[in-house]
This record gives structure tokens, C-alpha cells and sequence, in this order.
């Protein structure tokens, strides 16, 4: 009986994961066509994109204290009905507008779903299970990074933009009756929510985002641009200071002590700023540059992105033997080298084989440094510490998302834009460069990390613990 609902609760929280983190990557390839129905501009096509990544990184602590003291269960059906009806409303947008406002609402569904998905998973199998049930819940949640351009190219091509929205809609109403029926209440230990960290840091990422994408239309010397920047510098200013003085703080500054979690954490931050920068270029230019179709583009991206199945669980095996550092900063580099490589070669008048042997390199190493950061956010602190430091890590990797794509639309709105397969092209160029810059600043964040032996004290303590090598509850810890 008990595997029973053991099997009920990982095939369900797994759906409803994968649901969610297939919308972050799912729109890249309808993007184009999005821009074409609804008369949208580069501005608005980031705040399509951004607006989901936004919601969903300053929520997404919340949303784990929120489930801890309302029950779990609860709180998850409630963010997967809110997901749910903000895919409705997503396919149903009369306008851009709307269309961004309604992702905005997705991304506080799926802040709600994603922490409270693994939280469940951990309550309810036992310890000599949870991490084979962790590792396939990671593995089938890691799909959406390889499914995700090729549904929304089937989808977008074969029926309409819309259709990658409105797919959402029977599976969590399928899914939400069965989890109240199938998967059992849990509560946390009472945490409560810093709710003033969550405003200032909000307020300071928004702050930043919006100076960076109206730098291009209003200029960089506008009273709105620089009003803008310097108030999200101030608020994160504000928001560190507070953490500092607040009881239940969103971030322990205390983790930030440790050397090892720091330094993954810049490195990540740099990382996904590079992948989700270049994810929103890399597949407009298939299809605005080189003139390929919705569903062709998905398919052209897969070099890149199947590259996370092989790589990954490979990474994974050696990062304690080999470290986190190295394989950190060597995968990096290679996403640097794929990158820059791209901005060298591309052209409207290019082959699509061009691309290949570019795309795989950089896939391959941001699948290397994946694991190895996550691991190393884990090696860094204490046992108590491992759901905290985890959020801290998945909150930085979703403001990163946000980051990449503002920096690199502002570097490509001041090169180029979308009057012909040539000013596009003109434009992504140096974009995709930058994605290459950032992904090497992550490299020599990388090279920060401890070395292994370092990497493996007890936080807190300074005692070397050997057991945390071989812990199999900790290697999927971060995942999100």
C-alpha cells in the first residue's frame, strides 16, 4: 500500500514539476511568432519571458515557507490551480499585455509547486528510497530542457502559440483532484516568510530589469533609466542590510560565509544569466536569421540541448572525484568557447551545420557545471542548512534567467533588431558574445571554489566529515 502511494505521490509532483519547468523554456521557439501575432517588440517579447522568471524567483522561498505552515498538499494543489488558470488566461490574451501579466501570475503558481514538489517527495518516502525517488524526479524534470524548443516548435507550428498554453490546462485539471486524493498532508517545522526580503529584493531585480530594457528606447541617459537603476541598487542595498537584522531571514548572510557556497552561487548566477540569455537569441536567429520554421527550430537546437542527458549524470558521477571546481569553471569555459564561437560565424547566409559543433560544446559544458555548483552549494553547509542553501541557489538561478535576457537584448537593440534576416543577425552577434563574457566570468568565479578537501568540512564546525561524500540524500539536494 505504501508503494502504492510512494508511486502516486512521484508520478504527480514529477507531472506537475515537469509542467512547469517545461513553460520557462517551452515559449523559445514562439517567441518569433508571438512577436508576429500580437505586433509585440523586443521589450515586451523580455517581459514575456521575464515576467514568468521574475514571479517565480521571488516567490519561490515564500512559497516553500508558505506550504511548511499551511500543509504541503494544500498548498501545492492551490499553486497548481493558480499555474493552471494562468495558462488559460495566457492562451486566451487579446494583447501583449495581457499575455504578460498573465505569465506573471503563471510564475507565482509555479513558485508554489516547484519547492513544495521536492519538499513532498522527501516527507513521504522513506530514507533508504528518497534518493533514487529525488534522482528520477530530477531526471524527468531535467526533460524540459531538451523537450521544451521541440514542443514549442511542434506546437507552435503544427496548431498555434497559443496551444503551448492551453496544454497546461488538462493536465493540472487532471492532476489537482488526484493529488487531494493521493498524495498525503505534511507540515514544516512552522517557518514563517520574510516578507520585507521579498519586497526589497523584488523591488531591486525589477528595479535593475527595467532600466536595462528601456535603456534602448528612452536612452541610457533618461531620468527613467537611471532612476531605475539606482533604486534597485538601493533596494538590494536595503535588502541585504535587512537580512542582516530580520529574524527568519529569505538569506542567512551567515551562509555566505562559507567560501564554497559564495563562489557556486556567483558562478550559477553568471551561468544562467549566459543559458537563458542565449536560449532567447539562439532560437529567435534560427528562425529570424537563417529562416527556419517553428518546429525545424527546435529540432536545430537539439545538439545543444540533449547534450544535458549524456553530460550531466556523467558530471555528476566524477564531481567527487574529481571537484567542483574544476569541473565548475572547465564547464563554463567551454559554454564560453560555444558562444563565442557562434557570434563569430553567424550570419543570415550561413549553414545550419555551422552551428553543430558550437552548440554541442557549449551544451556540454554548462552540463558539466550544472551539477557541479549544485553540488558544491550543498558540500558548503551544514546538514540543517541543505533546503535553505538549495532555495538561495534555485532563487539566484531564476533572477539570473531575468538578468541574461535584459543584458543581452540591450547589447542586441544597440547593434541590430528585427527589420531583416541581416540587422538581426547583426544584432545577435555581439549578443550571443556577451553570453559568452558572462559564462567566462562564471568560469573564474568557479575557480573560487574550495578544493575537495576543503569543500567537505562541516560547515560551522571545521571538522571533515567523510560520510558527506558518500551521502546519497545530498547529491540531488539542489536540484530543482
Amino acid at each position: 500500500m505504501a508503494q502504492r502511494t510512494n508511486g502516486w505521490l512521484l508520478g504527480l509532483t514529477a507531472t506537475a514539476s515537469l509542467m512547469v519547468a517545461l513553460d520557462a523554456t517551452v515559449v523559445a521557439t514562439a517567441l518569433t511568432s508571438i512577436r508576429q501575432d500580437l505586433s509585440a517588440t523586443l521589450e515586451q517579447l523580455e517581459w514575456t519571458v521575464n515576467a514568468y522568471s521574475l514571479t517565480f524567483a521571488a516567490l519561490l522561498m515564500t512559497g516553500a515557507a508558505l506550504g511548511d505552515r499551511l500543509g504541503r498538499r494544500r498548498m501545492f494543489a492551490a499553486g497548481l490551480g493558480l499555474f493552471t488558470a494562468a495558462s488559460a488566461a495566457c492562451a486566451l490574451a487579446p494583447g501583449i499585455g495581457w499575455l504578460i501579466a498573465a505569465r506573471a501570475v503563471q510564475g507565482g503558481g509555479a513558485a508554489l509547486v516547484m519547492p513544495l514538489a521536492m519538499a513532498l517527495l522527501s516527507n513521504g518516502f522513506p530514507p533508504e528510497r528518497r534518493a533514487k525517488a529525488l534522482g528520477i524526479f530530477a531526471g524527468l524534470t531535467g526533460l524540459a530542457v531538451v523537450a521544451g524548443p521541440v514542443v514549442g516548435g511542434i506546437v507552435t507550428e503544427g496548431l498555434a502559440w497559443q496551444w503551448i498554453f492551453w496544454l497546461n490546462v488538462p493536465i493540472g485539471l487532471a492532476v489537482i483532484p488526484l493529488v487531494s486524493r493521493r498524495v498525503p498532508e505534511s507540515h514544516g517545522a512552522g517557518a514563517s516568510f520574510d516578507l520585507g526580503g521579498v519586497v526589497l529584493v523584488t523591488g531591486g531585480a525589477l528595479g535593475l530589469v527595467w532600466g536595462l530594457i528601456r535603456a534602448d528606447a528612452a536612452g541610457w541617459a533618461a531620468f527613467e533609466v537611471v532612476g531605475a537603476l539606482v533604486a534597485g541598487t538601493v533596494l538590494l542595498a536595503a535588502f541585504v542590510a535587512w537580512e542582516l537584522r530580520v529574524p527568519h531571514p529569505m538569506v542567512p548572510m551567515r551562509l555566505l560565509r562559507s567560501r564554497g557556497f559564495s563562489a557556486a552561487n556567483a558562478a550559477g548566477l553568471f551561468m544562467y544569466a549566459s543559458l537563458y540569455g542565449s536560449l532567447f537569441f539562439l532560437a529567435q536567429f534560427v528562425q529570424a536569421g537563417l529562416g527556419k520554421g517553428p518546429l525545424a527550430t527546435g529540432l536545430h537546437l537539439v545538439p545543444w540541448t540533449a547534450t544535458v542527458t549524456v553530460v550531466a549524470p556523467v558530471a555528476g558521477a566524477l564531481v567527487n572525484r574529481v571537484g567542483s571546481r574544476t569541473l565548475t569553471s572547465a564547464g563554463l569555459a567551454m559554454q564560453a568557447a560555444g558562444m563565442i564561437w557562434i557570434g563569430l560565424v553567424a550570419a543570415p547566409s550561413m549553414a545550419y551545420t555551422q552551428l553543430i559543433a558550437p552548440m554541442i560544446l557549449a551544451g556540454a559544458g554548462v552540463s558539466m557545471a550544472m551539477p557541479a555548483a549544485q553540488t558544491s552549494i550543498i558540500n558548503a553547509v551544514a546538514p540543517p542548512e541543505i533546503g535553505k542553501a538549495s532555495g538561495v541557489f534555485n532563487t539566484v538561478r531564476q533572477f539570473a534567467g531575468v538578468f541574461g535576457v535584459a543584458i543581452l537584448a540591450a547589447v542586441f537593440s544597440a547593434r541590430g533588431g528585427y527589420g531583416t534576416a541581416q540587422t538581426f543577425a547583426d544584432g545577435f552577434a555581439p549578443a550571443i558574445a556577451v553570453s559568452g563574457a558572462l559564462s567566462l566570468a562564471g568560469a573564474l568565479a568557479g575557480l573560487l571554489i574550495p578544493r575537495p578537501d576543503r569543500a567537505l568540512r562541516t560547515a560551522g564546525t571545521g571538522r571533515y566529515d567523510r560520510r558527506r561524500r558518500s551521502d546519497p540524500r545530498r547529491k540531488y539536494a539542489a536540484i530543482e
